[in-house]
């Protein structure tokens, strides 16, 4: 079960003018499932996405990046599940051309403006043909309200559908942001396995959309780690139909903040939602690390934690090994650190305060600490580990989960 995290109930996932969503049954790798998902934009509809750092990445990646490239008009994305169409060499390419060439026929558009998505097993060709029998049931289900189900659609590993939604007013005009996001495991930034997908009706400029869609990314996915892996199709794609009327052409207008924020936050929600429902996690975790001389340090002193399977199985067994923790801080990479300087703080929410207790200063445990306050702490569902390196002014903060045994079984029995 996902750590303190349920789907939004179809309701509160707010229609985004200008998008429609339908699902399908399409066989792409088990029967009697919805695996296929269509979203269909607006005339007009711009998009800007961040990929995949992986060099063996998957062919819709390739393809999307190529779609992309000039001014993000797009009108639909086709999203399948199953298998990633990855490591499929110019098979796989083909397949990706195809499957976007079919949905450019059914809505009439043209081939550039459908950016293609796979997620599933990697080394296994894409059934293209199932997928393109699919589409008309998914174009005859596409509606307004049909985010719920597209977030189930998407779904892999997965215990829980993710979503979000927000809703801004600006100048008499109400602003929708919606999103949905799969992933649960083999996550790591640059980017995380996952595919994430919000839409505003907005209007932004193509200069602006690209820097939102970074900007929302460095915020949110590239923020989170499962397992330290990084995976062969990780999407994360903004999209503004600008069917609202409110549009916003400069980082100077007094709207853009507001719209920012509200992606932001979207984002950020379906990035930690990921975590929480990391394979087999039974704890969330934020990592805090300040003092850094620069904020790229920080990270790298964040992942160290946040990657080491001796931290996080002491964080399933809630054993309060602390030394773990330091241990991982020394072999970060910040070959100039003096451990001397550097102090950890472990913290919980315990009844309806959230307790803090010093753990080390100095190079070594500090005189306050009692172990029976660490595992006190340990205890809880949601734990927060916060580093200061005494290096400078520096900060950043990741989000990772413990391991579990059921990681293992997961990952053993993933393509059974």
């Amino acid at each position: 079960m996902p750590v303190h995290y349920a789907t939004p109930a179809p309701d509160a996932l707010f229609p985004v003018t200008g998008v429609r969503l339908g699902t399908a049954e399409a066989g792409i790798r088990k029967l009697n499932r919805r695996d296929l998902t269509l979203i269909e934009f607006a005339p007009g509809s711009r998009a800007a996405g961040v990929f995949t750092q992986n060099r063996c990445c998957a062919a819709p990646v390739t393809l999307c990046r190529e779609h992309l490239a000039g001014d993000g008009s797009i009108r639909a994305l086709v999203i399948n599940t199953g298998i990633a169409n990855a490591a499929t060499g110019e098979q796989g390419m083909q397949a990706a051309r195809d499957t976007c060439a079919a949905v450019a026929k059914l809505l009439g558009c043209t081939v550039d403006e459908v950016l293609p998505f796979s997620t599933g097993v990697i080394l296994e060709h894409l059934p293209v043909d199932r997928l393109i029998a699919g589409l008309p049931a998914a174009f005859a289900d596409l509606a307004p309200d049909h985010w719920h189900a597209a977030a189930h659609a998407i779904m892999t590993t997965d215990t829980v559908a993710k979503a979000a939604s927000r809703r801004i007013a600006l100048d008499r005009k109400t602003i929708a942001v919606t999103g949905i996001s799969k992933g649960a495991g083999m996550i790591r930034p640059n980017m995380a396995t996952m595919l994430g997908f919000v839409a505003t009706d907005a209007g932004l400029s193509p200069a602006l959309l690209r820097q939102l869609a970074k900007d929302a990314a460095d915020a949110s996915f590239n923020c989170i780690t499962v397992d330290g892996d990084t995976s062969t199709n990780d999407s994360f794609v903004v999209i503004a139909t600008g069917a609202s009327g409110c549009l916003i052409d400069s980082a100077s207008s007094p709207h853009w903040p507001a719209v920012r924020d509200a992606v932001i936050g979207v984002a950020r929600e379906l990035a930690q939602a990921i975590v929480r429902d990391g394979e087999g996690a039974t704890k969330f975790i934020t990592l805090r690390v300040g003092g850094g001389a620069t904020v790229a340090e920080c990270r790298l002193v964040a992942y160290a934690i946040g990657h080491s399977p001796l931290v996080k199985t002491a964080f399933f067994a809630s054993d309060p090994n602390l030394g773990r923790i330091l241990a991982a801080i020394g072999y970060a990479g910040i070959a100039d650190l003096d451990a001397a300087g550097v102090r950890v703080w472990l913290g919980s929410q315990v009844g309806s305060e959230f307790e803090e207790v010093l753990v080390s200063e100095s190079g070594g445990r500090a005189e306050s600490y009692r172990e029976e306050a660490g595992a006190r702490i340990m205890q809880a569902a949601e734990i927060t580990v916060r580093v200061d390196l005494g290096r400078g002014a520096a900060e950043a903060v990741v989000w990772t989960c413990d391991l579990s045994y059921d990681y293992v079984k997961i990952n053993a029995d993933y393509r059974s």
